[in-house]
């Protein structure tokens, strides 16, 4: 099979243009992404009330944890697909494809259930506050129905990003947000839903963009276009893909668990704190864009050179890299602490919350640049395989928040403000962990042991597992490039 011409090859051609080319798509993407959720919180804090909006941040770390278990998965496999790709083993990445759907809804399924029934325990757990409790049920219990449609959309959107196509995922996330918009508005200020309405919206926003995802995927991308036998399971690929996925699963799960633990924290400051909290965490998750995306542009670089066997081109990467969130990191500082009044006033009316969400970015805002040196190595890393580091990563962020936030919010003279002060402390603390790792070379040894386990995992198919399964050899013609 050739390549398709929907797909870019990032193991030629200049690393700064190829990952800030490839990062740009992916950057207005996740805006966007973040946008809509502004926009949830936008329209509750005006329309509805600052509880409203206090029960559908209560839900953000939650919801979080749940997704991360699915579409961590879809990020695992776009990590084998890359690999392959790399690797000019093409046939490999279309069999990796028609696998990855049984990967995908058999979990999304599992956690969705898992997450409607468990939705008030847990948020009682957590202590939310009684008067915004029962929002915060409903917002969750209907947002976790979408879970399906979100890890298929992300594990559409992952395979296209592993190929090097970081634009299509793109239009279809611009489609949702002007979707989730306009149902948005609708749901709540003309049907008058409520919270209920904008978790609705989001819902089918989310399913719009999973079944445009999928249509354009078996339309256009040459390796969508399965075959009877590559649609057959192969459990050696479903557990390869489970032997990455689950880890990075896992390490978004742990960082979930976390942000979960501190929102509990924030839950016991009251209404006021957690509607500050919820805004922050909103205006954050927009600057964090850029690191995300310069992060998965990296992981797609590292897959691609590693499937090549060029691990001095993503050292490379990595040097130029740093660079890049330098200068974002300095751009971005000044403005939060200038502007962020404004911008703390476009969700909410009520001025104490307003001036505690800006007082709290300039304390976050000095740390983005540690924000940005967790992405780029935790990108290289995932890239190559490391799977390992991914739940040592993970659990590093839960160790940091459980302990800065236990400690510096019993401090009277600090109380509250110890919350976003853990943020800053967690992202300076865990960059220096992923350093430690990057620099110690142990990623070259996983990137080597990953090649030849896709290696090995050919030489099964053709000599053990045909025995097993009644499947069919390769041909000599396909054994040879293993050889």
């Amino acid at each position: 099979m050739k390549p398709s011409s929907n797909t870019a090859d990032m193991t030629k051609g200049s690393p700064v243009r190829l990952i800030l080319t490839f990062s740009v798509p992916l950057i207005i993407g996740n805006i966007f992404q973040q946008f809509y959720n502004m926009v949830d919180s936008i329209v509750v804090g005006n329309f509805v009330g600052a509880n409203a909006l206090g029960a559908v941040g209560a839900c953000g770390s939650l919801n979080w944890l749940f997704f991360s278990l699915s579409s961590g998965l879809g990020i695992g496999i776009g990590v084998i697909v890359s690999q392959f790709y790399g690797a000019k083993r093409f046939d490999k990445v279309s069999e990796t494809i028609a696998n990855s759907f049984y990967v995908l809804i058999s979990s999304a399924l599992v956690v969705s259930i898992l997450c409607y029934l468990i939705a008030p325990a847990v948020l009682r757990l957590l202590k939310t506050p009684d008067d915004i409790i029962n929002d915060s049920i409903t917002y969750m219990r209907t947002t976790c129905l979408g879970i399906v449609a979100i890890s298929l959309y992300n594990g559409v959107s992952s395979i296209l990003r592993a190929l090097g196509d970081s634009k299509t995922p793109l239009y279809f996330l611009i489609l949702s947000s002007i979707c989730n918009v306009l149902l948005d508005l609708l749901f709540v200020i003309s049907f008058g839903w409520g919270v209920f309405g904008v978790a609705f919206a989001t819902i089918l926003s989310q399913a719009l963009s999973a079944v445009v995802s999928l249509f354009y995927a078996f339309k256009k991308i040459s390796y969508f276009h399965l075959t009877k036998k590559q649609l057959k399971p192969d459990f050696l690929i479903i557990k390869n893909s489970y032997r990455l996925g689950v880890p990075i699963a896992l390490q978004s799960s742990m960082i979930a668990v976390s942000c979960v633990f501190l929102q509990s924290i924030v839950n016991s400051f009251g209404s006021t704190v957690v509607s500050a909290y919820t805004i922050t965490n909103r205006i954050e998750q927009l600057i964090n864009q850029p690191y995300n995306s310069i992060g998965t542009a990296l992981t797609t670089y590292a897959g691609q050179n590693i499937g090549a066997g060029d691990t001095e081109r993503v050292k490379l990467g990595f040097k130029k890299s740093i660079g890049i969130i330098a200068v974002f990191s300095a751009i971005m500082i000044p403005v939060t602490f200038i502007f962020g009044k404004n911008i703390a006033g476009l969700f909410v009316k009520e001025t104490d919350v307003i001036n505690l969400g800006a007082s709290a970015l300039k304390i976050t805002s000095v740390c983005y640049f540690f924000l940005g040196m967790i992405y780029i190595p935790r990108g290289i890393l995932n890239g190559c395989g490391d799977a390992g580091f991914a739940m040592i990563n993970g659990l590093a962020e839960v160790f940091c928040r459980l302990v800065y936030a236990s400690v510096l919010t019993k401090i009277p003279k600090i109380g509250f403000w110890g919350i976003w002060m853990t943020t800053g402390l967690t992202w300076l603390t865990v960059s220096i962990v992923c350093l430690i790792r990057y620099a110690s070379g142990k990623w070259k040894q996983k990137a080597i042991r990953t090649i030849k386990t896709l290696n090995t995992y050919e030489l099964l198919r053709y000599f053990v597992y045909p025995l097993r399964s009644g499947t069919d050899k390769l041909s000599f013609h396909e054994l040879t490039p293993i050889l």
